[in-house]
């Protein structure tokens, strides 16, 4: 009874058009009158979900990012990726993936990426003639990456609501993040040549040390990241700090595109995302106590253990239904919500929670791009004026490709646990 007055009433508020976190919580409101539970628990669990050290990483990584989408980094990255696809056919596709690739490494949100990409690479592609359905494709699912590559704000959430190390996760989600940008990459060239799109020239070996040496700034975020938390230097809650001082102090003094005059918008637009994702966090973790507390995920477990003792029909099942959540639900209230039911069911196939956070946020990062609720490829295509259901159609290779990699990562288990400390 409970289980169905919670996920009733939470798709009957999505389909009224209230925001997830608002049908979340109203959802478990409605519940905890239901179940007699004593209101106060409402506001305890809601409290207690946000009262978290590793979870102060996202709005840390949040300011990161604001402070280097002011700061001049996104420009410096596309020139830096043009001084090397210069002479190669279709350059500025290739521009398009690799800088989603290397920002995906610095932001962590693929929206924040695809909207950043999008607003630079859009306008000069259609200047070249570039077809409108595959620049903003390209732009959407390269921008996704950053929901992939560390620092990732879904593979903390999911580190935090699996209790699974962060450190691990983000070393785990590199390579899969590169093939998925190779694959784009290759993709990228295959469909320049058959249009014959131009190349943007060669640039001189001291003209590409020179982009080099400008973006160096830039580049040595991800390193600073990765290597801090993978050395023992700091936890990612602490990398998010680090970083933001350095976004601060290169954007400032380096770059010198920041001003003080320019901070408070930079923290408002910081806190207004943080306060988004929190407030999702909040109701998620809500709804999820009171989904433990009738013992759905147990039982959810119990009835997919029962469809089929194969592994591997069962792991596809649970892709199957991880792209399915992924079409109507944001990443983070997605891991919010099935990472308590579904790991236990991975653990039970003796897959590595640090294996399945990968599988999880591959899933949901196509989710990204598939309506209703894509909200990359939506942004993507108000940014280049192409319809949904065109721009739906030219992102059937790119899914092909991420689907690919899913797989990868789904059956075997070497494509990440090489990077897993033991």
């Amino acid at each position: 009874m409970l289980g169905f007055v919670l996920f009733g009433g939470f798709f009957l508020f999505l389909i009224m058009g209230l925001p997830v976190g608002f049908g979340l919580a109203l959802a478990s409101l409605l519940a905890v009158f239901v179940s007699g539970y004593p209101i106060t628990v409402f506001a305890q669990r809601m409290f207690t979900a946000v009262d978290s050290f590793p979870l102060m990483a996202i709005p840390l990584f949040m300011l990161a990012g604001a402070l280097m989408s002011h700061g001049g980094i996104t420009r410096r990255i596309i020139d830096f990726a043009l001084a090397f696809v210069g002479g190669v056919r279709g350059s500025l596709g290739h521009v398009v993936a690799i800088s989603g690739v290397i920002m995906g490494g610095i932001s962590g949100s693929g929206v924040a990426d695809a909207a950043a990409l999008g607003s630079v690479m859009i306008p000069e592609m259609k200047k070249r003639n570039y077809d409108p359905g595959f620049s903003a494709a390209l732009v959407a699912c390269s921008g996704s990456i950053g929901l992939i590559i560390p620092p990732s704000i879904a593979i903390i959430i999911y580190g935090v609501t699996a209790q699974a190390s962060i450190g691990d996760l983000f070393m785990a989600a590199i390579a899969p993040g590169i093939a998925i940008g190779l694959g784009f990459l290759s993709y990228s060239y295959y469909f320049a040549v058959t249009k014959n799109y131009p190349c943007e020239g060669s640039v001189s070996g001291a003209e590409r040390w020179r982009r080099f040496r400008d973006a160096l700034w830039a580049l040595m975020m991800p390193v600073i990241i990765i290597g801090g938390i993978r050395g023992g230097i700091f936890t990612a809650t602490e990398g998010g700090a680090v970083i933001s001082v350095y976004a601060l102090l290169v954007g400032m003094f380096v770059y010198r595109e920041i001003r003080l005059k320019d901070l408070p918008a930079i923290c408002i637009e910081a806190a207004i995302s943080t306060a988004v994702i929190a407030s999702i966090i909040a109701a998620t973790s809500l709804f999820g106590w009171l989904l433990a507390s009738e013992q759905i995920p147990q039982r959810i477990t119990a009835a997919l253990l029962s469809v089929t003792d194969n592994k591997y029909l069962l792991l596809l099942l649970v892709n199957l239904l991880l792209l399915i959540c992924g079409m109507f639900i944001d990443s983070g209230p997605a891991i919010m919500l099935l990472a308590p039911i579904l790991v236990p069911v991975a653990r039970n196939l003796g897959m590595d929670p640090v294996q399945f956070g990968l599988v999880m946020v591959i899933n949901l990062t196509i989710g990204l791009l598939t309506p209703p609720v894509g909200t990359a490829m939506y942004v993507a295509s108000n940014i280049s004026g192409v319809p949904i259901m065109r721009l739906s159609r030219c992102l059937v290779p790119f899914w092909a490709i991420m689907l690919l990699v899913l797989l990868l990562v789904t059956y075997w288990s070497g494509f990440t646990s090489w990077a897993i400390a033991r």
